[in-house]
């Protein structure tokens, strides 16, 4: 039986997302010069070929504005979210992954060689890992990993190089955080530049921790592209040998002064 092509269709990158306006009305650039990019990458499914899912992008939106509002105009943070071909990661396809690095690509097409980060969430953050080998990529985050238990462990050897954050709800029923912990484990072997953080009680939404998880985000993002300094509890999780810098529980109110910028 012969199989089913593939719908033919391109990811893209959603238009730069600027703080005090409607999604409607952002604008790709304001005037200032990018110095730093950031790219957020959604969940979806194992295996879909269904476009890609508008309420997992706009879930990505307040992480998005937390991290432009942060870095404050002047500093030339350009934040985008990717829109993936496909709804699905389609077993060895990678598609996520695959849109990712073109995504990158892309970035440094339009702004020139700046430091990229990679942001995602359940699929997106494993599409972030497998894709920050990309040259340009000097950091990735990855908040609730979706990992399956496979046969092949997950790559590691392209996050040489990189800082790397993981972030996992311990109540996780979605995607298992033991997994995460095992990576970051394998990681730490490879890199001594990554860290994991745990929110305790948090289930795959983090829903009561949203604000303490883009805050984590956000400042770990902007100590690498800006090169600022880190907050105390993500310095000490990088320093901290394992298991200590990979069980750091994110603490409740973490980010709080940073709330009214």
């Amino acid at each position: 039986m012969a199989s089913q092509a593939l719908p033919v269709r391109g990811a893209r990158l959603g238009k730069r997302v600027t703080p005090g306006l409607s999604p409607a009305a952002w604008r790709e650039t304001d005037g200032e010069a990018v110095r730093a990019a950031v790219l957020l990458l959604p969940g979806g499914r194992a295996s879909s070929t269904r476009r890609r899912s508008p309420v997992a992008a706009a879930a990505m939106v307040p992480l998005a504005l937390r991290m432009v509002r942060a870095a404050g105009r002047g500093e030339g943070l350009a934040v985008h979210v990717v829109h993936y071909r496909f709804r699905g990661w389609n077993g060895g396809n990678d598609h996520p992954a695959e849109d990712a690095r073109w995504a990158v690509d892309e970035v440094v097409r339009r702004y020139g060689d700046v430091p990229v980060s990679l942001v995602g969430m359940d699929m997106g953050a494993r599409a972030a890992l497998r894709a920050a080998g990309h040259p340009a990529v000097t950091c990735a985050v990855a908040i609730a990993p979706w990992l399956p238990d496979a046969h092949e462990p997950e790559p590691v050897k392209q996050l040489i190089g990189r800082h790397v954050l993981i972030v996992h709800g311990t109540n996780d029923d979605s995607t298992d955080p033991g997994l995460s912990y095992r990576l970051a484990e394998r990681v730490k072997k490879v890199n001594r530049d990554v860290c994991r953080f745990e929110v305790h009680t948090a289930g795959h939404q983090l829903r009561d921790h949203r604000e303490e998880v883009a805050a984590l985000a956000s400042d770990f993002v902007l100590g690498n592209l800006l090169g600022r300094s880190f907050a105390r509890p993500v310095a000490d999780a990088l320093a901290a040998p394992p298991p200590l810098g990979l069980r750091m529980p994110l603490a409740s109110g973490f980010g709080r002064s940073l709330r009214a910028r």
